[in-house]
């Protein structure tokens, strides 16, 4: 079987720890996102469940792992409990807590991926200064795409559940008879027809904002 990750390793061992590294942490944090504002909007269900850890096998579990070695995507889940929430708008919060998340992973990526290319040592070797753009590149990238696809309003993503809260209509749609349907065909869209064109534009919108602040403090032309 030809791996993905065994590929990406062989085409540039750089690039396959970046993504590796990226997509784990980015996700882990997504999830602990989704914890942190479940317990302050009153639910203890991801405390309870043993879900606000580092630890990604928790979080991802070995099917996404497994899945991310060969094709290299992946997921993961926080438990809560919509039941819980003491606010009105909880539910929308909780959802969007994550999207939120990699929002913020994006841009610090951006921002330290610009301040690299602008002070990284010149004593520097060129593969090694080289290695460390891309790292932060990557995860600009990456976060950038999971925000994207997180928001989409597809079954089972959170801008699904976003929409559900404010839609009444759409969540009786989903949550019902057909919503099991609806989901899987949702997945079917997400993996064949919207992932790799949200990919393409989270690494375009990554190297434009890094472009863009390194134009704002450089007098030099940037490539």
């Amino acid at each position: 079987m030809n791996w993905w990750a065994s590929s990406l390793w062989h085409q540039s061992p750089a690039l396959f720890a970046s993504w590796a590294f990226w997509v784990i942490f980015s996700i882990v944090m997504h999830e602990l996102a989704h914890g942190w504002a479940a317990l302050r909007s009153g639910d203890d269900t991801p405390r309870a469940a043993g879900h606000m850890t580092w630890n990604p096998m928790v979080h991802m579990g070995p099917m996404s792992l497994l899945v991310f070695a060969i094709i290299g995507i992946a997921w993961g889940a926080m438990p809560v409990n919509p039941s819980n929430f003491r606010g009105r708008h909880d539910e929308a919060i909780v959802a969007g807590a994550g999207p939120a998340m990699n929002l913020g992973l994006g841009l610090v990526a951006c921002l330290l991926g610009a301040a690299w290319i602008l002070a990284a040592p010149g004593s520097l070797a060129p593969h090694l200064s080289d290695n460390i753009r891309v790292f932060f590149f990557v995860g600009a990238a990456v976060n950038i795409a999971l925000m994207l696809l997180n928001l989409l309003p597809i079954p089972p993503l959170d801008g699904s559940r976003i929409l559900a809260h404010y839609a009444d209509g759409y969540r009786r749609l989903i949550h019902g008879e057909h919503g099991t349907m609806i989901a899987l065909f949702g997945l079917v869209v997400i993996f064949y027809a919207v992932g790799g064109r949200v990919f393409e534009l989270a690494f375009s919108a990554a190297g434009s904002i890094i472009r863009g602040i390194v134009g704002a403090f450089s007098v030099a032309p940037v490539t």
